[in-house]
Formats: structure tokens, sequence, C-alpha cells
């Protein structure tokens, strides 16, 4: 990267510290090469920021983790995107008769978030999200809903046997993804987030219903860094973890429904934060503790972690995202 695009990146990223963020760490990579990395401020207003510490990814979770897990399935031919629900998981109608398909692409009419987790905790809440139905006269709109991917997740507990944390890691583990997981044993590595019933989480998931399932969930749950997510962008693209056509087809797939278009669990730009330098073709996924990743096909890639729900859950929303799409604009121009 040219030293003047270095001298901005580190000036966008550093006006956000100690405001709209504790701390950032971000990559840009192409491919093997890594063009530009830093990490700027504190874990926590006190503690130093350092490349090796993971950050709550919220749900970055969902394409790392639970689309991930459904592509190996689908390339072992255990899953199809046209199956139902009710062919893995008993539910009645009409939630039984939304695809997996509808799920991935938040086509499936479901509200996109639930309260169960006040009165509910484990399997039990699990077990009440599973059984909300889709909303009526939605069916088949576009509607990004967290409750499409913790069903997606029962169903890849149902096909594999397997708990979904473990089912998970050891995909990470054999691409050498050493720093990320569920419900970290190392707490000190990770970035402090937002304040939950007067204690600053730290280590612990910040959303409310992953937490409220035991910390692991399809929706959010992930903690990670940047090396580790550079890992996983470049096994995904070269096809190590699943097959070059199954990635093909989430990634250039485009769903549009009224305003929105998608990719198959990615999101496919304009999107907040990437809203000008990135076309359909490109894809990634924002979380919503202030973490993104974003991807050309041809291989360029950014990687930027915050915590910024450290201040506020929501009011930070709109600066982040200039910073985001300054970052991007940045990086995916045309020259790069």
């Amino acid at each position: 990267m040219k030293d003047k695009d270095i001298e901005s990146l580190n000036e966008i990223v550093s006006s956000g510290v100690n405001n709209v963020y504790t701390g950032a760490s971000i990559l840009i990579g192409k491919n093997q090469d890594i063009l530009y990395k830093n990490t700027f401020g504190t874990k926590d207003e006190k503690e130093r920021l350092t490349e090796e510490d993971i950050f709550d990814l919220a749900s970055v979770t969902k394409v790392v983790g639970t689309a991930t897990a459904v592509m190996r399935l689908i390339d072992e031919k255990q899953i199809k995107l046209e199956d139902k629900i009710g062919k893995f998981i008993e539910v009645s109608s009409p939630k039984s008769e939304v695809t997996i398909f509808e799920l991935l692409t938040h086509t499936s009419g479901m509200q996109a978030y639930s309260n169960l987790w006040e009165e509910y905790r484990g399997e039990e809440l699990l077990k009440y999200i599973i059984n909300i139905q889709p909303q009526e006269n939605a069916y088949k709109c576009y509607e990004y809903s967290c409750l499409n991917f913790i069903t997606l997740m029962k169903i890849v507990e149902e096909v594999t046997q397997k708990n979904f944390k473990e089912y998970v890691e050891d995909i990470f583990k054999k691409i050498g993804m050493a720093n990320t997981c569920f419900n970290p044993k190392n707490k000190d590595k990770a970035v402090s987030t937002s304040i939950r019933e007067g204690k600053r989480l730290k280590g612990v998931v910040e959303d409310e219903l992953a937490y409220s399932l035991g910390g692991v969930s399809g929706n959010a749950g992930l903690f990670s860094n940047a090396s580790d997510l550079r890992i996983f962008i470049i096994s995904l693209l070269n096809g190590e973890i699943v097959s070059k056509d199954t990635l093909d087809l989430f990634i250039t797939t485009l769903v549009k429904r009224g305003e929105n278009t998608t990719h198959i669990a990615w999101m496919a730009p304009p999107v907040a934060g990437c809203q000008y330098s990135l076309d359909s073709t490109g894809f990634g996924h924002n979380g919503f503790t202030g973490t993104s990743i974003w991807i050309r096909k041809d291989g360029l890639f950014s990687i930027f972690l915050t915590n910024s729900v450290y201040y506020d859950r929501f009011l930070k929303k709109p600066e982040l995202n200039v910073i985001r799409n300054k970052i991007n604009n940045i990086i995916f121009r045309k020259d790069h």
C-alpha cells in the first residue's frame, strides 16, 4: 500500500479511539499478502491492545461459524438448500415448511429478534426460539433475523450429532485458527464490551440471546482476532474449508427483496459501513459490537475489529459507519 494510504488509515482509525471505541485492530490483505496491519488504543481504557487480543465478533459469527458449518454439510451432501426445517427438527407448520435457503437469506418471515432471553435459559430457551413461527404476511420478504441462524445451529447439531461449539471449533483448529472460539477460557485476552447488570463484559458474549443460550449460538458468540480471521478468509478463498463451487454459490447468488439485496448468508454491498467502495460482487458481514470483514472476489480483503459498544450499545453506530466507510473507500479503490 502507498505511504499516503497507510497514513490516512492510521488517522481514520485513531480518530475513533476513546470516543467511538477504546481499541481497534485492522488488517488489510490480498490473498496471502498482508498489505497493512495495526492495533490502536486499549482493551478497556487501561490495558494496551495487542495483535493477540480477541474481540467479540457478534454477527460476524453468522458467516465465520454458522454459514461455514452449513456449507460444509452441503459439500458432504448431508443437507441441501431446498431442504425444509421439518426434515431435521420437530416443529409445527408453517415453520416446518421454511427452507435452509430461506433461513440463510433472511427470507423466512421470522421476526428480527426475541426477548425470550428475559424469561428462559439454555435448552429451554432454544426450544422456545425454535418454535417461534414466521410472521403473518411477511413470508418470503427480507427481514434480517438472528432467529434464522439460531435455527440453523440446531439443524447443524441434529445433522452432525455434535455440539455446535465442538463442530465449528474443530473446523477452525484444522486450519490453524488457534484464537477463535466460543466462551474463551482466557478472558484476559478479550477486549471489553458493554455493561450488563452493572458489570463490564470481558470475554462474555454481548448478545443477549447468545449469552442466555450459554455463550454458544448460531447468531453470535465467537471471539477472534484479525490474524485468525485472515487465516479464515485465505483458507475459504483457497477451497480449504469448503469447496470452491459451494462458496461460489453462496457469494455469487443475489437475492433481491424490495430494496434489500443479499448473498446466501453473506451480506452484499452496499450496506452500512461498506456503502460506496464495493458493488454487490463483494461480500462480507458486520457485527453489532463493531466488527466487520469485507472481501473482494480477487482476494483483496479488510478486517476491522472494534468494541464500539463499550461507550454505548447504539449511539456510536453512525460514527462507526463513517469510519468503516472511509477505511473501505481507501482499501477497495479501483487502483488497488
